[in-house]
């Protein structure tokens, strides 16, 4: 492996994976060069530290996408990207939701599924809401709308699937500074076992293989899993609890 391999690998879990990243006492990373990659965040639910940056801002229709950001209209089309966007526009209940299509996709469908949530029970039946926002497929998505939106360059959508606050213990400015050298990322989904309950908590194992393109050409592979974790169905949850985030991520560099 290349001299290049474990500094992306330090970023490919929590910044792509920030696996040989471990958190400093200021909540940024510190170099880790170890082969195996192992990034066990704390629930979603934990504490910002002291100091640590806001979440980023979410964008809005009325906003234009930031400069960098693949749109999804040139990701994937612009008759794909308007479909999205009808779909968004048909559930969100927000007054200026971001359903634009010159924003990322990963947007797009990020609150596609935070609409879905909000409708609860119902959204089984609702045009729009395919997918049920509790079940292990809407686990999987959290993973693929991960790296739908890094590879987007999309990272302040990428930082929320961590949470509503990001990834805890980490800066959102570190965050972001991780994908520098980054061009491309994309993500496969391997089987997935039954989610299983624990302590107020359902938590869903999600195995991956990440491919990455740095800006000289070079590519990367890593595998291993995420685990993304929700609130049980119990009276009184929020919305947001009931949606899936992502907890943890363990990851190693492999051949390609």
């Amino acid at each position: 492996m290349t001299r290049a391999a474990p500094r992306i690998a330090r970023w490919l879990a929590g910044s792509l994976l920030l696996p040989l990243a471990a958190c400093g006492s200021d909540g940024s990373p510190t170099r880790n060069d170890a082969a195996a990659v192992t990034d066990m965040a704390t629930p979603a639910t934990t504490a910002r530290p002291e100091g640590a940056a806001s979440p980023a801002p979410i964008k809005t229709a009325a906003s234009p996408a930031p400069v960098g950001i693949l749109s999804c209209s040139a990701e994937r089309g612009q008759a794909a990207a308007q479909r999205l966007v009808k779909i968004c526009t048909s559930v969100s209940p927000a007054t200026h939701p971001p359903c634009n299509a010159v924003n990322s996709c990963a947007i797009i469908e990020d609150e596609i599924a935070r609409s879905c949530a909000l409708i609860g029970d119902d959204a089984a039946t609702t045009p729009g809401c395919s997918v049920d926002p509790r079940s292990d497929a809407a686990a999987a998505a959290v993973v693929r709308r991960y790296y739908s939106a890094i590879n987007a360059h999309d990272y302040s959508t990428a930082w929320t699937q961590w949470g509503p606050d990001g990834r805890p213990g980490q800066r959102y400015a570190n965050f972001q500074k991780g994908f520098a050298d980054t061009r491309a990322t994309s993500v496969t989904i391997g089987p997935m076992a039954p989610s299983e309950g624990a302590a107020g908590s359902i938590y869903a194992t999600v195995p991956v293989t990440v491919d990455a393109q740095l800006d000289d050409g070079r590519r990367q592979r890593f595998v291993g899993q995420y685990v993304v974790r929700r609130v049980n169905d119990v009276p009184g949850a929020s919305a947001e609890q009931l949606r899936w985030h992502i907890d943890s991520a363990t990851l190693k560099a492999a051949g390609i």
